[in-house]
């Protein structure tokens, strides 16, 4: 094996969203001289990203206040608001908005175009970025402190054999690595472990946000407009809420978010969001329209007690690496831009980089303010949703200044079993709109793997598979994966699991939920996966 090629900077970041690209803007503004490089392991900058998206201004102003003259691809003023309780056959609009969803003076965005945007923007002030680059490995140095990071290999076979187009992965070396992968990181996972970063802190909570883009016969889009809900087709112990964002050019942006704490085992994320687009506010609004793109995405919504540690000798977390979303506000991208500007203030203020330093910052930071009022909200409405609903009116009314905290636990731990789980009646209705199913979802996600590789989704205990969880859950990587990736098939070897790899739309869902957990998720080859167009 040959020797590695070795690229030398001052500063490497993993991940091209939000909080990469603003950490990396705000450095270079700030100190100039410095290398700073940006690895992405989506194809193009962008593809990989997907978010409802609403954004407050103020953090973007801050980084970028001439903006506004030359804006993303999709920006569109929000105009009004509405928010909605659902039943299977109509609903109550709330009179008032609740505080926290109000958008009055924000824009509706496509996330992954505006980091499209912002990436020539950090390149014109001598940001170096790298689409196609997968993290694989972290590098340590001999004291153990993290000193980069190791690019995948390309053209390994799915047996570990090399095929013809081998290439050996760099090291990429720096003085400081910031991790901002997004939620549930693969090598953040690791280095959370390897550090104990969460020994004073809640483990982490998630959902699953679902969404699609439709284009809409003319005159029925109104542009700015959002509408937010809950209730059906959730039961009220499953949390879960709707986004539909109505953009320019005859567009809608429609999806649905389910808590991973849910409890029953026969839940499935997908049909639910299906099913909310055949409600009868929703459905009309579709009909005759035409599905562009889709996709699937794991959120942070663990939220103040739940922040680990965000240093680490030679390394520190930003954005919803982090974990900084604000769930009653359903935003994230001002805390990621926020928490990225802050980095590099943090960094920028020394004469020689290191990490040291920046937790204490960010806890005294407007970033983890925010989050502190609202740290109640998502965590009450585990006690289901009427004494959320109570529970968020009383956070809300006393700006998060109650004496106590609700407690975090692992979403796969609220997983019931199959013979001690309530049945919930679903009464879900017949299914008209497309995507038909699952696999047709794949398709506008324009999803790619080289079949031939390894497989990225590593089952550590394959038997578990095929024996208790098929026994206790019923085997529920088949219902909460949004890509059919997972399959119990048989055939004349007996039964076993199929992982379909190729359809990953790497949203981290089975990482996450696995009541056994056993599913680990790493990176694939660098630029596979989703090609998302305006999510």
């Amino acid at each position: 094996m040959s020797e590695r090629d070795v690229m030398e900077y001052d500063v490497v970041t993993v991940g091209a969203g939000p909080a990469g690209l603003s950490f990396a803007i705000r450095l270079k503004q700030l100190k100039p001289e410095l290398s700073v490089c940006v690895i992405e392991k989506s194809s193009t900058i962008g593809a990989h990203i997907l978010s409802g998206a609403v954004i407050e201004p103020g953090p973007l102003d801050d980084l970028l206040p001439g903006w506004r003259d030359n804006p993303p691809p999709v920006c569109v003023p929000a105009t009004d608001d509405e928010f909605w309780y659902l039943t299977k056959t109509g609903g109550s609009k709330f009179p008032v908005i609740p505080p926290g969803l109000s958008n009055h003076g924000n824009f509706i965005v496509s996330l992954g175009a505006m980091c499209a945007w912002l990436a020539p923007q950090a390149e014109a002030l001598g940001v170096e970025i790298y689409p196609g680059f997968a993290a694989a490995e972290t590098l340590f140095d001999e004291a153990g402190a993290v000193c980069g990071v190791r690019i995948g290999d390309m053209g390994v076979a799915k047996d570990g054999s090399h095929k013809a187009g081998y290439t050996q992965g760099i090291d990429i070396r720096a003085r400081v690595t910031v991790m901002a992968e997004g939620a549930r990181g693969h090598l953040t996972k690791q280095l959370v472990r390897k550090f104990g970063l969460d020994a004073e802190s809640d483990p982490q909570n998630y959902s699953i946000g679902i969404k699609e883009l439709w284009q809409l016969p003319a005159g029925r889009v109104q542009p700015g407009r959002i509408f937010h809900s809950f209730g059906w087709p959730a039961d009220s112990k499953t949390y879960g809420g709707s986004f539909i964002y109505h953009l320019d050019k005859d567009r809608v942006a429609i999806g649905y978010v389910s808590g991973l704490d849910y409890r029953d085992p026969e839940y499935k994320p997908y049909e639910a969001f299906q099913q909310f687009k055949h409600h009868p506010k929703v459905k009309p609004l579709l009909e005759g329209g035409e599905i562009l793109s889709a996709g699937a995405r794991a959120i942070v919504t663990g939220g103040w007690q739940s922040l680990p540690k965000v240093e680490m000798p030679g390394a520190l977390l930003i954005g919803d690496t982090a974990g900084l979303l604000n769930v009653p506000k359903v935003k994230g991208t001002h805390q990621a831009i926020r928490s990225g500007m802050l980095a590099a203030e943090h960094l920028a203020g020394q004469d020689a980089p290191a990490a040291a330093g920046f937790d204490a910052k960010l806890r005294a930071s407007p970033v983890m303010a925010e989050l502190r009022k609202v740290r109640n909200i998502k965590p009450g409405f585990k006690k289901g949703l009427w004494f959320g609903l109570v529970n968020s009116a009383w956070e809300t009314a006393t700006a998060g200044l109650s004496p106590w905290t609700w407690r975090c636990r692992p979403d796969w731990s609220a997983l019931e079993k199959l013979d001690e789980a309530e049945k919930p009646l679903r009464d879900y209705v017949d299914r008209t709109l497309a995507p038909r199913d699952r696999l047709a979802g794949v398709y506008f996600a324009a999803t790619e793997h080289d079949e031939d590789q390894p497989v990225h989704l590593q089952i550590t205990d394959p038997d578990v598979c095929i024996s208790r969880c098929a026994e206790e859950y019923g085997n529920p990587c088949q219902r909460f994966c949004p890509a059919g990736v997972y399959e119990i098939v048989e055939d004349d070897k007996g039964k076993r699991l199929q992982i379909n790899a190729a359809n990953c739309v790497h949203c981290k869902t089975c990482d996450i939920k696995d009541p056994y957990q056993i599913i680990n998720w790493v990176t694939p080859e660098g630029g596979a996966g989703p090609n998302y167009q305006n999510l």
